[in-house]
């Protein structure tokens, strides 16, 4: 099959990622790297060997054809804007965008220009929760009545070189990693129908623990702590725990119940992991990986899908309809807690077709 032509915007830390997955995966070709800092992509266009380009050159290049926005969340709607506005599909870092109304120009804008939006994470492709997808469509749990996810951190400011944008509006635990646990919630249960939520922050401000910022404080503009109820129209009724108020725990990080089974469910922020079942006269079992795409980290993998989809006439998986939904999800956190009530859902995405068995690394349908 023909390659496809990509181009990335936004040499930060997650550009790493992106390239180191990129050769595992012939039907992309990377054309060049961009960023607003010139010698961030060519620092990292050397590391790996690819054209650095600036962001102008980049978005007119005819032989990119998907352009892959790794810039900050506040900046994903602008980058994607003017991606489509040049004629190319573009697939985003999560979230889609940090607002459901600024979301919506980007899926409105990419449907008149006829376009394709993808959004991250992909890690709901990868061969352990795609196993988990199968284990659920094939009733070996039952029904799935309810379930818990679970993500703690006592703060990204331990690790990451600058970790401010956490905590300023388009930040906080819902927006970084909620996308990883919701969207991998609606590839085994489905769309969401309505949540409730109740947010708190704890602190005003926060210290940098890490490396070269280290002792300097940091505003926080956002909720730090969120507990949500979803229901989804499987009829599933799932809680959501989201932190940076953590400083250590013990829960698996999504385990559903069903009428005749439990499952639990890998980390959603990665490709493997132990999948473990138990009923109730039946203690835990492990359950083997039966998907390829089961490395640990082949963050990509959601861009070579579209790459493949928009060769074959097929919807991608990773689409723009799910990371919106999944935005819609996420702020209804805040909107629940502000406001009160339960919100509904005003969208209602098909479920992504799930990953062929047969399917080794790097190979799609």
């Amino acid at each position: 099959m023909q390659p496809m032509g990509i181009g990335l915007i936004g040499a930060g830390n997650i550009s790493s990622q992106y390239l180191k997955a990129a050769p595992s995966f012939p039907i992309l070709a990377v054309k060049g790297i961009a960023d607003i800092n010139m010698d961030a992509a060519k620092a990292r266009a050397a590391e790996f060997g690819v054209p650095a380009k600036s962001v102008a050159e980049l978005l007119a290049d005819p032989e990119v054809d998907i352009v892959v926005n790794l810039t900050v969340p506040k900046a994903h709607v602008e980058v994607g804007l003017k991606a489509i506005a040049a004629g190319k599909h573009v697939h985003s870092e999560k979230p889609l965008g940090v607002t459901v109304a600024e979301g919506r120009k980007l899926i409105d804008a990419a449907k008149a220009k006829g376009v394709r939006v993808g959004g991250a994470p992909d890690t709901f492709m990868g061969g352990a929760h795609q196993t988990c997808r199968k284990l659920i469509d094939e009733g070996a749990i039952g029904q799935v009545i309810t379930g818990i996810a679970f993500f703690g951190t006592p703060g990204h400011e331990r690790w990451h070189p600058s970790p401010a944008f956490y905590y300023l509006q388009g930040g906080g635990p819902v927006l970084d990693m909620g996308p990883y646990y919701i969207t991998a919630l609606v590839n085994l249960l489905g769309p969401v129908k309505r949540v409730a939520a109740i947010t708190s922050k704890a602190r005003s401000e926060r210290p940098i623990t890490s490396e070269p910022l280290k002792g300097q404080m940091m505003p926080v503009e956002v909720a730090t702590h969120a507990a949500a109820t979803l229901e989804f129209w499987s009829g599933a009724i799932v809680t959501v725990v989201l932190s940076f108020d953590i400083p250590r725990y013990r829960h698996a990080p999504i385990e559903l119940y069903g009428l005749t089974g439990t499952l639990g469910v890998p980390d959603p922020n990665w490709m493997d992991g132990e999948i473990l079942i138990a009923t109730a006269d039946q203690d835990w079992k492990p359950v083997p990986i039966q998907h390829g795409h089961a490395e640990h980290n082949l963050r990509i993998m959601a861009v070579a899908d579209m790459a493949t989809a928009i060769r074959n006439g097929r919807p991608h998986r990773a689409s723009g309809d799910l990371a919106f939904h999944v935005l819609e999800v996420m702020e209804a956190f805040q909107r629940s807690s502000d406001e009160k009530r339960h919100i509904e859902m005003t969208t209602r995405p098909e479920r992504p077709a799930m990953m062929p068995t047969y399917l080794k690394t790097g190979e799609f349908d």
